[in-house]
């Protein structure tokens, strides 16, 4: 038995032999503080007694009279900030949906357990519960930054790229990099982007801050291809870039006084960032700019509410599936479909297909088994400084001799 675990746990199931089965589960590992309701009202409660409070709760989802989602929303009445892990015996999906439910109510979890539960399983996810120390102090890391920071940020450049590699899948070649943008503040340390973009986008300073990464990619490109590297880099651009007919001129200038080719440009266009009303500018930049060999990507293809449409309307000649339908399709039978549609429509229509968020080797062989083209991830590398980046190839390299793929050695 384990040491005695300082979390208080309320487990919520009709099923009395769950409760006790789960109970017993717990108490192995060493939770001795346990609650066990089999019903919601009893269980609603025990979260407003200051004594009785959890700070996680196991909830089963169907039950008679309160069923689990309706017993989600009495959680935030009762303002409960504890987590939540499902643990029911419904399929994958209905799981899922339910997890976009509880996320929805801002209420924090940890993931959910299938029927029959597995022990371990079970106690990787109460590995994953912060203390409210903890909670607090992620909480307080999360500032909001103004935009006379962000500002200063650009002018004294402590905006720094980093490069994650896209590989072929089928022969390991590294053939680009996806450039992303982190923000080196001198007393809070590293700050990703999705902390100071929003900002941009609302102050009118998105196209400065464009400048800026796409000005230093094309900078490190450059030195990439003197050292006969030759790789596609790739740059993120926002909606709000493409509502001024500038933005195609000022990426034409930049390339060409960089002494770059257009057809070594990936700009990557997010599918979720929906266009307005008045598609005329956006639709002239990307088609103007597709003329001149720069490629276009649509990036999370997939999450918005416009896929098909966006498919239709701009001359994209990349598709990049969202990660979250790439990693684990290996075995989700409803992320697999999505993927395999989504790989079949991109090769129908003579696209480059890049599978985002590859984690692991089960995501990897995946894509070795569909023919999908490039690969990006962690399993192949994390984004990267550009210093980095030489000591990486080698090592990669080395994993493709040592044989991630076969007959390559």
């Amino acid at each position: 038995m384990h040491s005695a675990s300082p979390i208080k746990i309320l487990i919520l199931d009709d099923d009395t032999f769950m409760l006790k089965l789960l109970t017993r589960m717990l108490a192995k590992q060493g939770h001795t503080s346990v609650i066990a309701c089999d019903n919601g009202a009893d269980a609603l409660k025990k979260i407003d007694n200051a004594d009785t409070r959890p700070d996680l709760i196991l909830l089963d989802l169907n039950m008679p009279d309160m069923d689990g989602i309706e017993f989600v929303r009495y959680l935030v009445d009762h303002q409960f900030h504890g987590n939540l892990i499902l643990v029911s015996g419904e399929d994958e999906r209905m799981l899922k949906t339910a997890e976009k439910l509880v996320h929805a109510h801002k209420i924090e979890m940890l993931g959910y357990l299938h029927k029959p539960v597995n022990p371990e399983y079970l106690s990787e996810l109460i590995k994953k519960w912060k203390s409210p120390s903890q909670e607090d102090q992620l909480q307080s890391s999360k500032k909001i930054y103004r935009v006379d920071e962000l500002q200063s940020a650009i002018a004294h450049h402590e905006l720094v790229n980093y490069y994650q590699p896209k590989v072929s899948v089928a022969t390991g070649e590294v053939i680009g990099v996806e450039t992303l943008v982190r923000w080196h503040h001198p007393t809070d340390g590293l700050i990703s982007p999705d902390r100071f973009i929003s900002i941009a986008e609302e102050n009118n300073l998105i196209n400065e801050l464009t400048t800026y990464v796409l000005t230093d990619a094309l900078a490190q490109a450059k030195m990439w291809y003197e050292s006969g590297l030759t790789l596609r880099v790739a740059i993120n651009v926002s909606m709000d870039n493409l509502a001024s007919l500038d933005f195609q001129d000022l990426v034409v200038n930049l390339v060409t006084q960089a002494g770059l080719s257009p057809q070594n440009i990936v700009l990557e266009v997010t599918e979720s960032q929906l266009m307005g009303a008045d598609t005329r500018i956006p639709l002239e930049i990307l088609t103007r700019l597709r003329l001149k060999r720069f490629h276009l990507s649509i990036d999370d293809f997939g999450t918005g509410h416009s896929s098909m449409a966006q498919l239709r309307d701009i001359p994209f000649d990349e598709l990049k599936i969202d990660q979250g339908f790439v990693h684990r399709a290996w075995t989700d039978t409803t992320l697999r479909a999505i993927y395999d549609a989504s790989l079949s429509m991109a090769k129908q229509l003579g696209m480059m297909t890049v599978a985002e968020g590859v984690e692991d080797q089960n995501d990897w062989e995946l894509l070795r088994q569909t023919g999908c083209d490039l690969a990006q991830g962690n399993f192949v590398s994390k984004p990267l400084q550009a210093k980095e980046f030489s000591h990486w190839m080698q090592a990669w390299q080395d994993r493709i001799h040592n044989g991630l793929i076969p007959g390559s050695t």
